[in-house]
């Protein structure tokens, strides 16, 4: 277990689990500019904005992520479901960011260097804010492996192109190499979730995050393509061998930079198709629609729970 990383959550009698920076350059800083969310801590009181934020949700699509906080205000009954909720990140038109309670919903935009891009803020942001004890779930979609489309996926652990648990990052030079594991008992709780709904299935496994959505998924149908279908097919048949059920591009940095910051994480992406069946979307507008809304009633429903114990102890 990496230094500073606990996967146990606090309960009754122990100390907040604070965020975890470790960058002694910020506490000479007069101001940190938090440019990509236009926020800073000189121009916002950052702890009365966000210091009551418990649950932090990202996912890549800004449209996705004002429809999730829409959906939980619904479900929390902490507001209109149907209200315009103010972007807290208007000026900039990188992310988006809506906050309903104390649920933060947040996009990342698409691949391992906005996610990463958005994390760095989002992590200080916490910090700043004095926000204690958070869950950060990633929720979205992805391509499922030998899955039926719609079935969600809690990732245990991130895996690389090559099949293993680890993020490769280049830092003044040199490959520095990071944990990709995920909080085991969370997971375990999400996939409780899951079974309580009882609307869709919901499994546990492996998650691939790659650098490319084409050639680096082995798909057949980019710009480029220097390999058979029996090519894809074995090097598919070889994930899933390895505990592989689905395919994106976020989970990797996600999983490192939360466990880096003692946060609380879990991957939560509906598969759109089985990879194994072919590489383009085949499904209805309407059915994709549905899909994309599971992995927001599976977190709203555990979000839901959390809140209700917290009231009771």
């Amino acid at each position: 277990m990496a230094p500073g990383f606990s996967n146990q959550k606090s309960g009754a009698g122990e100390s907040p689990r604070s965020v975890h920076v470790n960058n002694p350059h910020l506490d000479s800083m007069k101001e940190d500019v938090l440019y990509h969310f236009n926020l800073g801590t000189a121009t916002q009181d950052l702890p009365a904005m966000f210091g009551d934020v418990k649950f932090v949700c990202v996912g890549g699509s800004a449209w996705r992520m004002k429809a999730f906080v829409q959906y939980i205000a619904g479900e929390l009954g902490f507001g209109d479901p149907k209200a315009d909720y103010p972007n807290l990140c208007a000026g900039t038109d990188r992310y988006s960011m809506y906050k309903v309670g104390p649920v933060l919903s947040v996009s990342h935009g698409m691949g391992i260097p906005s996610i990463s891009i958005m994390l760095h803020e989002l992590i200080k942001l916490l910090y700043h804010a004095n926000c204690s004890d958070v869950t950060v779930v990633r929720i979205g979609t992805s391509g499922g492996i030998g899955l039926k489309p719609g079935t969600v996926v809690i990732t245990k652990q991130s895996m690389d192109a090559s099949f293993q648990p680890k993020l490769e990052q280049v830092i003044l030079g040199k490959t520095v190499v990071r944990s990709t594991d995920l909080d085991e008992e969370l997971a375990e709780e999400l996939l409780q979730c899951g079974a309580e709904l009882d609307e869709f299935e919901t499994v546990i496994g492996n998650t691939m995050c790659t650098l490319d959505f084409y050639e680096g998924q082995a798909r057949l149908d980019g710009a480029f393509c220097s390999y058979t279908e029996e090519d894809k097919l074995n090097y598919l048949g070889e994930a899933y061998a390895a505990g592989i059920r689905n395919i994106e591009m976020e989970s990797s940095v996600f999983a490192a930079m939360c466990k880096l910051s003692c946060l609380r994480a879990a991957v939560v992406c509906v598969t759109l198709l089985d990879r194994l069946k072919g590489d383009q979307l085949t499904s209805s507008h309407d059915v994709l629609n549905n899909f994309q809304q599971r992995p927001q009633m599976l977190v709203g429903h555990f979000i839901k729970k959390q809140l209700k114990a917290s009231q009771k102890s």
